[in-house]
């Protein structure tokens, strides 16, 4: 039974607890020949911490080890202390493929340093619903055609500084109102309405369209399709992994599913069965993220599973190669050159994407030398650029006057919900618009129980920084009546009040800087928001 653990451990991936890497946990990685570990924001507190904890993980792990993480830029990032890329839909906004290519690029050179050969990015779900709890500015856009390219040529950046991508959430999560985090959404389209909308990015990854190379990993989604079957969601079905991706598409890269100790998955089939039933699907490895009791319960079940025959050896055999082949192409330490990724994979660096003609990576480290992030400093600049690229605007935007009193109604502070890096406070915000202004703050807990009706009227410049991703009820958007609108995280908020508003896509420091700029005259609001309504 040993060897058949041995066998299970291998697909899966696991988190871990603490900031270092304990002889309890490195026993349980050993023991079971586990090769993934997917690091959160509550594992990382400094470059020099994390990057002594991958190397522990790369010698418990072996050279097969694939090390990941979510980076994929605006509130979505776990290293918050490397250059902040911009979101997706800022991107899609600034509609750009050559600065997409350059953000993720940026974003590989950082994270490859740190150890890690695997970042679950980008996104190429398609977000076509205003109320979406949790993809909203995470999504390029929504016209598969400009989504895809920009995302593709960002992937194609990543992968060319060594780092693998994963494209995400297959089959789509852009038409959802629910958080599959917390519930198991429904997408009830016809087939030909799907085919036509949500698979074009995801189909496009998949064969390696637009004169690129197939996407080297894909994760599922926790959602029921019901036009495609109706019984399980797509990270549990055969009828889509393996008829659709697999046989359809001949997707032949990897598949790896999205966090089984999701609500969606964990509450309703239980951790163990649920990552066996998305192993017979076609998914190649299992996100076992949950407690260590509820990861020694998934690598029990999948071995039974091969013991039984439920899960073929043959097939596990097959998963395991593909696994393989991901991690000899982006190794985990930075020890292969940049490209050699793309190279392994059987595609020249020229032809990986239409957009990487001009390309020129840096220097590659050689093969005993830790790799060594020396382009801060303009990676840094570039991000900046590219946050500007994408800054919005909706309406009549005016701009106060040079040194004016302005009265900034935000609220006091936004913790993590989980999936996304905490909200900007409000008083950053004030501190940062006191270079310009006189500033008043003004800040709410709940906006349901704020009154608008009670601020002065005093002639100030009223701004509201909307810093979360929720909209906001009905109830207040008739009475709420800014001057100006700063949409810091969920552009749609801007549909929420009759005022003008300023668009970011996301919170981080230079969002905010690129918004000082505006309000400077130095730069124009011009993005185009990329889905409907604007």
């Amino acid at each position: 039974m040993d060897d058949l653990r041995q066998l299970a451990g291998q697909l899966i991936m696991v988190r871990l607890f603490g900031t270092e890497l304990d002889e309890d946990t490195a026993a349980f990685l050993k023991n079971n020949r586990v090769r993934g570990a997917c690091l959160f924001r509550q594992n990382m507190t400094d470059a020099a911490q994390l990057t002594r904890l991958t190397a522990g993980l790369r010698d418990v792990m072996g050279p097969q080890a694939l090390i990941a993480l979510d980076q994929e830029g605006g509130a979505v990032v776990r290293s918050t202390w490397v250059p902040a890329p911009p979101s997706a839909m800022a991107l899609g906004a600034a509609n750009d493929p050559e600065l997409a290519r350059e953000v993720g690029a940026a974003v590989a050179r950082a994270v490859r340093s740190l150890g890690f050969n695997w970042n679950f990015a980008p996104v190429l779900d398609l977000n076509n619903n205003p109320h979406n709890p949790v993809i909203a500015e995470r999504s390029f856009g929504a016209d598969p055609d400009t989504a895809t390219r920009i995302a593709l040529a960002w992937m194609a950046g990543s992968e060319l500084e060594g780092v693998a991508c994963c494209v995400k959430h297959f089959p789509g999560h852009g038409d959802t109102h629910v958080d599959s985090h917390r519930a198991l959404p429904t997408v009830d389209k016809p087939l030909a309405e799907l085919e036509r909308f949500e698979f074009a990015p995801f189909r496009m990854a998949a064969q390696g369209t637009r004169g690129g190379h197939p996407a080297p990993a894909m994760m599922t989604a926790h959602i029921v399709y019901p036009a495609l079957d109706a019984d399980y969601p797509a990270t549990m079905s055969r009828t889509i992994l393996s008829g659709i991706l697999r046989e359809q598409w001949n997707y032949q890269g990897v598949v790896i599913t999205d966090g089984m100790d999701m609500h969606a998955i964990a509450h309703r089939y239980g951790v163990g069965q649920a990552a066996v039933r998305a192993l017979v699907a076609g998914a190649d490895m299992v996100m076992a993220i949950g407690s260590r009791e509820n990861q020694e319960e998934t690598v029990a079940a999948i071995a039974a599973a091969i013991e039984s025959g439920e899960l073929p050896l043959a097939e596990v055999e097959a998963r395991l190669a593909r696994l393989d082949k991901l991690a000899a192409a982006y190794p985990a330490g930075g020890t292969a050159r940049p490209a050699a990724g793309i190279a392994a994979a059987g595609v020249t660096a020229a032809a990986s994407c239409e957009v990487m003609t001009d390309a020129a990576p840096g220097a590659a480290p050689g093969p005993d030398e830790a790799p060594i992030y020396s382009t801060d400093d303009a990676d840094r600049a570039l991000m900046a650029r590219a946050w500007q690229r994408g800054l919005s605007s909706r309406g009549a935007v005016r701009r106060p006057a040079p040194g004016a009193r302005i009265r900034l109604v935000a609220r006091q502070d936004v913790v993590s919900d989980g999936v996304s890096e905490a909200g900007v406070p409000a008083a950053a915000i004030a501190a940062s618009l006191a270079q310009l202004f006189e500033v008043e703050l003004v800040t709410f807990a709940d906006p349901a129980g704020f009154d608008w009706r009670a601020l002065p009227q005093d002639g100030r410049f009223t701004i509201l920084a909307s810093t979360s991703r929720r909209r906001y009820d009905p109830a207040l958007r008739a009475s709420w009546h800014p001057d100006l609108h700063l949409a810091l995280w969920n552009p749609y908020q801007a549909l929420d009040f009759d005022a003008p508003a300023l668009m970011t896509y996301g919170f981080a420091a230079p969002a905010l800087a690129a918004v000082n700029a505006w309000l400077a005259g130095e730069i124009e609001a011009s993005g185009q928001c990329p889905v409907p309504g604007f």
